[in-house]
């Protein structure tokens, strides 16, 4: 897995702007990502970040890229608690939240839209398409959003400058642990 592939995909994550990222990694054996993630992780846990393989097919692997600190502080606000809660999640430890969301995305006969609880979307948004995905939507950037339009055109705009950035940077000569910014 690159470098210029990860930046490309989790900029905003690296720049502490956002909790998480998802991203699928094709065309590689389950065993070589594994071992780039295992690589990568020694450079992301210094700066207080986490990669981890969330879902395995015969086509893709699903991969999850997140701030530790973050997540913890997203679970413990209590609209996400609650969502979460009633999704069957435990809130008590991100550890054990995350290997919660691993269960749903294996054993789940639909996908986990709660996932954007993880990412750091808005919960109003992770609501409004947890209830129907189509209705209601009143723009579309990163996410679906239902609720406040303009902070979320400000937050799209933000993370594009950020990714235009990051890539930029990358193909100059930055490499991908100079680019992270510590917790």
């Amino acid at each position: 897995m690159k470098d210029n592939y990860v930046v490309k995909h989790c900029s905003p994550t690296l720049a502490g702007l956002k909790t998480g990222s998802l991203f699928s990694v094709s065309g590689e054996s389950r065993e070589a990502i594994n071992n780039d993630l295992r690589a990568l992780n020694e450079v992301l846990r210094k700066k207080g970040l986490r990669i981890i393989p969330l879902r395995y097919t015969n086509k893709y692997v699903l991969i999850y890229m997140y701030r530790f600190k973050k997540l913890k502080e997203d679970l413990m606000r209590p609209e996400t608690r609650k969502i979460l809660c009633n999704k069957g999640y435990n809130c008590a430890n991100p550890d054990v939240c995350v290997a919660q969301l691993v269960e749903h995305l294996k054993n789940d006969k639909d996908f986990p839209h709660e996932i954007g609880l993880f990412l750091g979307y808005p919960e109003k948004d992770v609501k409004g398409f947890m209830n129907n995905p189509d209705e209601g939507v009143m723009c579309m950037g990163c996410w679906k959003v239902y609720g406040d339009v303009e902070e979320a055109k400000r937050t799209f705009q933000i993370f594009n400058r950020c990714t235009e950035w990051y890539c930029h940077a990358i193909n100059h000569g930055r490499t991908l642990e100079q680019l992270i910014v510590p917790d």
